[in-house]
């Protein structure tokens, strides 16, 4: 089963309501690739590449991808991102205990290592053009996505600081890897 954990970076004005997204734009995607075992990052203009690599996974895994990641990318992508599975993370942790955990606290909770940055230094690197740092804070990202991810799989459970006490949430990850009987239907671009 082919895997893809991915984050992006954004720049822009959040709005509310439904164009919340309308003055935010993706400025680099970063991924791992169970397929490849292999990290790769994206800018706008290598998107076509990163479709490719999206239309041909089962499962698409993030924190907080289907409310922030998959809707910004979808303004790029012909089809629909929404028809690859998507295993969201915070979303699993949020419908368990009813309320969001920040990735920082369950990354330092499960993993034992903060993030390497914030989502507001990751504009400023984009506004200063610093690519290198931009892309290595995305794939940091993507890289304690991943690692949460298969702690999970593993454990059926994440842990979390808070007021620093460390806590647990129980998941039930018995159907996140199960194969869909369903090939994805949005291959818009040939591949």
């Amino acid at each position: 089963m082919r895997i893809v954990t991915f984050d992006i970076e954004t720049i822009g004005n959040f709005g509310s309501g439904s164009h919340a997204y309308d003055n935010v734009e993706m400025t680099i995607c970063c991924i791992h690739d169970s397929e490849t075992d292999s990290y790769d990052s994206f800018l706008k203009e290598d998107l076509p590449r990163l479709w490719k690599i999206f239309e041909h996974t089962d499962a698409l895994v993030g924190y907080n991808s289907d409310h922030f990641d998959i809707p910004i990318l979808n303004k790029y992508y012909p089809g629909d991102l929404t028809k690859i599975r998507s295993i969201d993370i915070l979303k699993e942790i949020s419908d368990v205990l009813g309320r969001r955990v920040r990735l920082d606290a369950v990354a330092e909770g499960t993993l034992g290592k903060k993030k390497s940055g914030s989502g507001l230094q990751a504009m400023q690197w984009w506004k200063e053009g610093n690519i290198k740092k931009l892309r290595d804070y995305c794939l940091k990202d993507v890289e304690v996505t991943k690692g949460i991810f298969d702690y999970a799989l593993q454990n059926g459970m994440l842990k979390f600081k808070e007021l620093g006490i460390k806590k647990e949430v129980k998941l039930n990850t018995s159907k996140w890897l199960v194969q869909s009987a369903a090939p994805m239907l949005t291959k818009t671009l040939g591949f």
